[in-house]
């Protein structure tokens, strides 16, 4: 089969490493790629938004199946196009993905068919939002509305910087489209875990559950970001909380997008917070998790292409999994995730057999590769336990924990991530 996959960072780059295995492939390619994606793939020089050029290619190459990475091309409508085009896609419509796209639509379907989540109220004039934050009381989460790439999320511990978010979402358009409009919810204290799906329908079969480490500093300090590593599975949920959170949440939102006339295909993610009430809903995403894939895919004994064509065809994938854990640690950039420095040259890590590296915010020049985005590189390793896979990890890590122009958390996997 001819594959394309649409995106450039980690999780396009795990997702291809996972592709590359399988021996249903006869030509990979990415759009459009980064050049740390290796000799196996072919290169395609077209954007994700450039869905146009994108439909011309699948049609030209002959492309049985298209996987797409990133939600922006999503709430474009990407899917819509392919499918428009009799191309085979595996992720959700526009109408869909909107389970991301949109914070408040997302809580509008949890409390219409009762998905557990945080209390909330939506607002877009700022004195209205700041007196219901008077009334709650702090700590208080607050949300852009849509897209923000990982970082339009702030839990303020005062009421002076709960003020000063929603003037800059607000007032000073920090988010442009996506802080237009904000989510004002409760704080959810707990343990905080990833679990995602593949879906089509009212079909689920959940995937291995993941932590990600979403603060930007050591102890969970600093602001949230896209994400600073993560590790799976999550041994610390009960199994019986994963039973609870894939029956009384994904499965209740799959059903819940079709009664809605909203039928979801592709990855379904759901970040939860383990309360002392049970699971409930921190936020949705419409595609996989970054950097939850990285430490998720490289454990799943199927082939990955088998299991997305079983998932469109209405099969079960009968998903089996490794008996280790994978660990991941996110290389950003110096001042991520505000103004950071690009340009970095990436150093050469002295891989062992059992590390990996998924490359994200790179370029080539002259020089080799160097940084051009906020997260630059996981390395990432599997291991009999996650105090072993951790071990491999940062011994091809400096020890001075920090490079030139990058940095890192050092305490990926050692502590609980509360939010």
């Amino acid at each position: 089969m001819n594959v394309l996959v649409i995106g450039r960072g980690g999780r396009e780059h795990s997702i291809i490493m996972k592709l590359a295995q399988s021996e249903e492939i006869s030509s990979l390619y990415v759009a459009p790629g980064n050049p740390g994606m290796g000799d196996f793939v072919t290169y395609i020089p077209i954007e994700e938004m450039e869905i146009a050029k994108l439909v011309d290619f699948a049609k030209q190459q002959q492309i049985d199946l298209t996987i797409v990475g990133p939600e922006a091309p999503l709430m474009t409508g990407i899917v819509n196009e392919f499918q428009a085009a009799g191309l085979r896609i595996f992720a959700p419509r526009k109408e869909a993905a909107l389970i991301e796209g949109s914070k408040s639509f997302a809580k509008e379907v949890m409390k219409k068919y009762q998905i557990p989540t945080a209390e909330y109220e939506t607002f877009t004039d700022p004195s209205t939002a700041k007196k219901y934050v008077e009334a709650k009381g702090v700590p208080i989460v607050i949300k852009a509305d849509g897209l923000a790439a990982g970082k339009g999320v702030v839990i303020a511990e005062t009421i002076d910087v709960a003020f000063q978010v929603i003037d800059d979402m607000l007032v000073s358009n920090s988010f442009r489209e996506a802080g237009a409009q904000i989510v004002i919810e409760e704080f959810l204290e707990g343990s905080e875990f990833s679990l995602m799906a593949f879906v089509n329908g009212e079909n689920v079969f959940p995937l291995i559950p993941a932590k990600d480490h979403k603060r930007v500093y050591d102890d969970d300090l600093g602001p949230n970001t896209g994400g600073m590593g993560a590790y799976a599975p999550v041994f610390e949920i009960p199994k019986e909380i994963i039973t609870i959170s894939t029956r009384e949440i994904l499965e209740k939102t799959a059903t819940a997008l079709v009664k809605e006339g909203r039928s979801f295909t592709g990855i379904l993610y759901a970040g939860l917070m383990l309360t002392d009430q049970g699971p409930k809903v921190i936020e949705f995403n419409a595609r996989f998790g970054d950097p939850e894939t990285q430490v998720v895919l490289p454990l799943l004994k199927n082939d990955l292409l088998q299991v997305v064509l079983d998932v469109l065809d209405g099969k079960n994938p009968n998903l089996v999994w490794e008996k280790k854990t994978c660990l991941g640690v996110v290389l950003a950039s110096e001042g991520y995730p505000s103004n950071y420095i690009k340009g970095t040259k990436i150093p050469s890590f002295k891989k062992s057999s059992e590390t990996f590296i998924a490359y994200a915010g790179i370029e080539k020049t002259d020089a080799g590769f160097v940084s051009n985005g906020g997260r630059v590189l996981l390395v990432g390793a599997k291991g009999t336990s996650l105090a072993e896979a951790g071990r491999y990890v940062y011994s091809i890590l400096p020890h001075n924990h920090r490079l030139e122009g990058l940095f890192y958390r050092t305490d990926i996997g050692k502590i609980g991530s509360v939010r």
